[in-house]
């Protein structure tokens, strides 16, 4: 039988959970078992847990066939439970090191009480961590093993269960179960305080509470399910009503109720304007039914609200608030001169065009900023011409590259008074990256944000850990732009779940693939023939497409191949498509291979998928390349001489090395070697390919642009879409071997 069960439930979470899955098994107090209960999550977080439970066999996972709600998940990770103590941690948040330990140290000292209680810190995006505000109260002066009434301002914390170490034999006992509804802490956490007979404390921060920048906190959602409180201190009451031996907790359960309603009532986040006098109401009624005899209001403004409620007279609490908002905004008014001073003034005429109607039939597009018509933003253009030829489409491009924009494609200049006329007036906008801090959300406006790659290195919010490659960014203004996005796309479950947590807004996550992928899956022999033909190559003729990554850490670009040297190793029989920062090493040995057809630069090829079409194998580093590559299933060769440099100064997300797409070099004789030997394509190399792939390619089935256009354009449940493909099942563009005997036979 372990010490500890820790019951982690988990919903909708896949960005957060291995993070709180680490925190557990990383502990240096091995005597435990974690039951994490799968609430019938709609993400990929039950196949998050399947993994820990697979190499971990102290991990068990519960999956639940249907949605139950936070403590009915709970309940049943509770049936499951073996430890002597229960311990509860949502799965967004994190233990911190050390704390199982100090946790049973804590017990075995006071001899096994029926609750143990320690403290906890909230985390915050920008880093910030705030010990919670009522440490005090936790205390280990006094008695080491008490009861409530030797200390009943305990109440006062905040009524959560996963600071809490509970004594199964007491849970089962009394059997303390969690009802259904929002505020599902409460009756559990009163309940069990008031009827436990030995409390300890531990004053040690062991939980680390995740402040989610928006979502993730149903009790910040704006909702008429926070009437559910009343039913909550219903319960609570209830309780008491049956335990007689409990009565003289009523004046201090009346206290928390009321408290509780008041919270609720004055913070705008909770409840709908329509709803608020409605549950003013309620309160009263239940502080009139419910009030003690002789129970004496608290003094000060709090008190005045007591009283405010028990006459029940709504106008005067909401003039009360008013008042106190309108005391609290003098002294604010000195910053809000500073702010605006600072705020970026709009011009003129796009202010005024903000205020006409949105134009519905219009799509603004804009790729890499503005730099070029390409990647995911160009296939959904592209699709949505076919099922959408009514709505007109446009592409924003900087002045010196619109020579880059296809005849035929309708443009605006980045900056331009068309320009801010589109931003303002545009259903649609459609970006790889964040459109510019100056552009408003309009109420009614989709932003569909596409990305352009799967994160190998670190991103967004993760970046503040790399300082070396996020150039002193202002990651306040990155999260304004996220706020904007209505949709994410991504084409793995890996992607996902780091957007979701490096991003953390309220965009919903679109798992369609990548639509710029889609000519992967479904290019013919003659579209790959006519790739390679583009390119000038010859019928017999190895490619290999070289896409070394920019290092953000570096102030120019460091060659990592002597490409003459290396193409000279090749063979005369190997063309190397270089597709670089820029085209480095300007020999005269490397010019005459060039002119000789053995290196080509591609590096301004406008269309990086019809490189991917005609080469035979990909040789890349740290390059996103990689994962779209895959798609196609061909070789690729890992050339990572500098690996642990980039991983400690950039941050990544796995072990490259470790878990390549196929063999890995760490000199350019290796990578030579690789390459001529045969290496890049035996059965080693299509084995680590095919583990690759099923990790990195879920979504990519060649139908992602028809489903973003389908839902986001028009209209359709993501229900109806067409399901994702199995990888087993799905074709593959033909190699170039194919392609010339599938062409030639025709």
């Amino acid at each position: 039988m372990p010490r500890f069960t820790l019951v982690v439930p988990a919903f909708k979470v896949q960005g957060y959970l291995p993070a709180c899955m680490d925190s557990i098994l990383e502990q240096d107090f091995g005597d435990f078992e974690v039951v994490a209960v799968d609430d019938c999550s709609p993400d990929a977080s039950g196949e998050i847990l399947d993994r820990y439970a697979a190499r971990d066999d102290r991990v068990r996972v519960l999956h639940l066939p249907r949605n139950v709600g936070l403590g009915r998940a709970r309940n049943a990770g509770l049936e499951q439970a073996r430890g002597d103590y229960v311990l509860f941690l949502d799965s967004d948040d994190t233990l911190t090191p050390g704390s199982l330990a100090a946790v049973a140290e804590r017990i075995d000292a006071t001899g096994d009480p029926d609750v143990v209680i320690y403290d906890y810190a909230r985390t915050y995006w920008d880093g910030r961590v705030l010990r919670n505000q009522r440490a005090d109260l936790l205390s280990e002066s006094g008695p080491a093993v008490f009861s409530l009434e030797q200390r009943p301002e305990l109440l006062d914390l905040l009524q959560i269960v996963w600071n809490k170490a509970y004594r199964r034999d007491f849970v089962e006992e009394h059997g303390f179960r969690f009802p259904p509804g929002y505020y599902e802490d409460a009756p559990w956490t009163f309940c069990s305080l008031i009827t436990a007979k030995r409390i300890a404390v531990l004053d040690r921060i062991c939980v680390h509470y995740r402040q989610r920048r928006q979502g993730g906190n149903i009790l910040r959602t704006v909702s008429r399910k926070h009437f559910d409180v009343f039913d909550q201190y219903e319960r609570i009451f209830s309780y008491v009503d049956e335990h007689p031996e409990l009565d003289h907790w009523r004046p201090h359960l009346f206290r928390k109720m009321v408290d509780h309603y008041i919270t609720i009532l004055d913070r705008p986040g909770r409840l709908p304007q329509s709803a608020r006098s409605e549950f003013f109401r309620r309160a009263t009624a239940d502080y009139r039914r419910r009030k003690p005899e002789g129970f004496v209001r608290p003094g000060g403004r709090r008190g005045q609200k007591y009283r405010l409620i028990a006459l029940g007279s709504y106008p005067a609490l909401a003039g009360f608030k008013v008042a106190g908002r309108t005391r609290a905004a003098l002294g604010r008014r000195g910053r809000r001169h500073v702010q605006g001073a600072k705020r970026q003034v709009k011009n003129a005429h796009y202010r005024a065009q903000l205020r006409l109607p949105l134009d519905e039939k219009l799509a603004v597009f804009s790729a890499y900023w503005s730099r070029s018509h390409s990647c995911n933003p160009a296939a959904i253009d592209a699709e949505l011409a076919r099922l959408a030829p009514d709505v007109r489409r446009l592409w924003v491009i900087r002045a010196g590259d619109a020579h880059k924009v296809p005849a035929g494609v309708e443009k605006v200049l980045l900056g331009s008074r068309e320009y801010w006329t589109a931003m303002a007036r545009a259903k649609y906008l459609v970006n790889n990256v964040n459109f510019g801090d100056s552009v408003v959300k309009r109420e009614g406006q989709v932003h569909v944000q596409t990305h352009h790659g799967t994160p190998l290195k670190s991103m967004g919010l993760d970046q503040r850990d790399y300082p070396g490659s996020a150039h002193g960014m202002d990651f306040e203004k990155l999260l304004a732009r996220c706020d904007r996005w209505d949709y994410s796309i991504s084409s793995n479950r890996h992607s996902t779940a780091v957007w979701e947590r490096v991003y953390p807004c309220s965009y919903t996550s679109l798992e369609t693939g990548y639509p710029r992928n889609d000519v992967l899956v479904n290019a013919t022999a003659r579209e790959v023939a006519a790739a390679r033909r583009e390119l000038g190559l010859a019928d017999g003729t190895t490619a290999v497409l070289y896409t070394p990554t920019h290092r953000e850490y570096e102030s120019s670009f460091v060659p990592r191949l002597d490409l003459a040297r290396f193409a000279e190793q090749l063979g005369p029989d190997t063309t190397l498509l270089v597709r670089g920062h820029y085209f480095y090493d300007p020999s005269s040995r490397t010019a005459a291979l060039r002119e000789d057809g053995r290196i080509v630069d591609v590096s301004a090829h406008p269309v990086v998928e019809k490189l991917y079409l005609a080469a035979d194998a990909l040789v890349t580093d740290y390059s996103s390349a990689m994962f779209d590559y895959a798609n196609l299933d061909r070789p690729i060769v890992i050339y990572a001489p500098d690996w642990e440099i980039y991983k400690v100064v950039r941050g990544t997300y796995f072990d490259l090395p470790a878990e390549p797409p196929g063999p890995v070099a760490g000199t350019q004789d290796e990578l030579a070697e690789i390459l001529t030997s045969g290496a890049w394509n035996d059965g080693e190399s299509a084995r680590l390919r095919t583990a690759f792939r099923a990790r990195f390619c879920d979504f990519d089935d060649g139908r992602a642009a028809e489903r973003v256009v389908r839902h986001v354009f028009l209209g359709e449940d993501l229900a109806d879409l067409p399901p994702i493909v199995p990888l087993s099942e799905r074709r593959t563009a033909p190699t170039p071997a194919q392609a010339v005997a599938s062409v030639e036979t025709v």
